[in-house]
């Protein structure tokens, strides 16, 4: 059994200043507003402060930690999990523009994974350069945005991320630094590394100003009128499916069209303003929410062939899952 109060105290004596919480409810950090307690969360606020937590539970103690950004993709059990949880959102967020790009015509925004993509985009327009647009809208940090290859309207951050560093597990004295991330659709290199994402430079484009703040506005307009933004929710809660016959196929549609749009379980209802978005109307739990998208998994196959995948990641207990 995992010796909490000696981690905790180990970590205090290695790194006084770092921001520590026992037995905390995951409710607090996940955009469904729901989850159970976790015995320790870490928030470091430097990449020292991560990479002594990296090492100190590594070397001393034999366990991993599981790293989450705004918790804006994550959807935790009402038992909680028996995790160290290291949250980079609030901390690791130098934000700066670097002096020379690393491609011809572009320039390069570092940014640490703390650092919202709301935040960063709005850096991005002040300085006048171009490719970040669609991430302005999208409730997540660097650090999940890579991680999850984030994206919206045709943009992704694979585009534009031209190299990622990175604290691997078992813990090493120095960072790595990542070229090529492996990203694909929802994909990178990091959901299968044990890897706590430390900060992420981005090659952009000079553009017009007016002309990105009017694509930004624009964007932010068609959220707010397809969106069910009033609601807590994760964002879409499957990813897009397969191509069915050379043809692009969509969550959403695929769920209107077996009329599941208000299908509720509890206080967890499917959108009725976007059928790609499972919605935490009041008081609903992981547990409505995990029965609804089962709900919605089924039906869809059953009437259409077509099997949905999370896009929201699952964490639990031991022995816990979907269960799909």
């Amino acid at each position: 059994m995992m010796n909490w109060n000696a981690l905790y105290h180990c970590l205090r004596e290695r790194a006084p200043s770092l921001e520590l919480r026992r037995d905390e409810p995951m409710s607090r950090h996940t955009s469904f507003r729901v989850g159970g307690p976790v015995p320790m969360m870490a928030l470091p606020k430097s990449e020292d402060e991560a990479q002594q937590v990296m090492q100190t539970a590594a070397q001393g103690f034999g366990i991993k930690a599981f790293f989450m950004g705004k918790g804006s993709n994550l959807l935790v059990s009402d038992q909680g999990a028996d995790l160290l949880v290291v949250k980079a959102c609030d901390g690791l967020n130098r934000l700066e523009l670097l002096p020379e790009g690393e491609w011809p015509g572009h320039s390069t925004i570092l940014a640490g994974s703390g650092v919202s993509l709301a935040r960063l985009s709005n850096f991005a327009l002040e300085h006048g350069l171009a490719g970040l647009e669609f991430a302005h809208g999208i409730p997540g940090s660097v650090g999940g945005g890579v991680y999850m290859n984030a994206g919206a309207y045709g943009g992704e951050l694979g585009q534009v991320v031209s190299s990622v560093s990175s604290a691997a597990f078992p813990a090493e004295e120095e960072m790595r630094m990542w070229i090529d991330s492996g990203f694909s659709y929802r994909h990178s290199r990091f959901q299968e590394q044990d890897e706590f994402i430390l900060r992420a430079c981005f090659s952009l484009k000079p553009g017009d100003p007016a002309g990105i703040k009017a694509k930004m506005d624009d964007l932010a307009r068609r959220r707010r009128e397809k969106q069910p933004l009033e609601y807590p929710s994760a964002g879409s809660t499957f990813k897009r499916p397969e191509p069915v016959n050379g043809q692009p196929v969509y969550a959403a549609a695929l769920i209107d069209r077996c009329g599941l749009k208000g299908l509720t379980v509890g206080g967890a209802q499917v959108s009725e303003k976007h059928a790609g978005f499972i919605v935490n109307r009041g008081g609903a739990c992981c547990d409505d929410i995990r029965k609804l998208m089962a709900q919605v998994r089924e039906r869809v196959f059953r009437e259409t062939g077509v099997t949905l995948e999370p896009e929201v990641r699952w964490l639990g207990k031991e022995g816990e899952g979907w269960n799909f």
